[in-house]
């Protein structure tokens, strides 16, 4: 009877940072259900702790990939991927219901409109083998982001609670977007310069 030995490239498949990446793209639809099909303060409650849930796990395939030396290219691959699935769903569902509403919607389609350019601008790169690292200001973008949308989440659910979440919501969300005005330049820049070097 022969024997089957697992390949390093299945083990990194099914390793555990790359399934806590795997769940948090499940989240996704999950948080946008929870928005539609649960009325009330529920619904926004639900989908909030499904969101924070997913935002931890962001955290955690990190930090689990780095001290148990897991990194993979699925992991590099996928990990943008879900945080985009879930940061341009959450935006849109926001808008959808009005918590986005008004001028406020603009700082929305900031948001959107640089992860799509800097989606693109990173296939261009790639296919001339040119890797734009995530600088610190970036990071600060994305956490910033998660927290925005957080605050949004809750809404009028935590407005109840505590007057003015949706208000903090709004005003983390501008100033998210000056952020992603700010890096997105960076990444265009880098991709001008690279492209006219060429």
């Amino acid at each position: 009877m022969e024997s089957v030995t697992a390949t390093p490239s299945g083990i990194r498949a099914a390793s555990l940072p790359n399934v806590l990446t795997y769940l948090r793209i499940l989240a996704v639809p999950a948080v946008a259900l929870c928005l539609l099909l649960i009325p009330g303060d529920a619904g926004r409650w639900w989908a909030l702790g499904l969101y924070l849930a997913a935002c931890f796990t962001d955290w955690l395939d990190g930090f689990l990939a780095r001290v148990w030396r897991q990194q993979s290219v699925l992991g590099r691959m996928l990990d943008p991927i879900a945080d985009k699935l879930l940061v341009g769903t959450t935006l849109l569902m926001l808008t959808c219901d009005n918590t986005i509403d008004r001028r406020n919607v603009a700082a929305a389609a900031i948001i959107l409109c640089r992860e799509i350019l800097v989606s693109g601008l990173r296939e261009f790169l790639a296919e001339l083998n040119v890797r734009v690292h995530v600088t610190q200001l970036a990071k600060w973008k994305t956490t910033l982001q998660m927290v925005a949308l957080g605050f949004l989440l809750a809404g009028a659910a935590g407005d109840r609670i505590v007057p003015g979440v949706t208000w903090s919501g709004l005003a983390l969300l501008w100033l998210a977007a000056l952020l992603t005005l700010w890096t997105g330049y960076d990444y265009l820049r880098a991709a001008v310069r690279t492209a006219m070097e060429r």
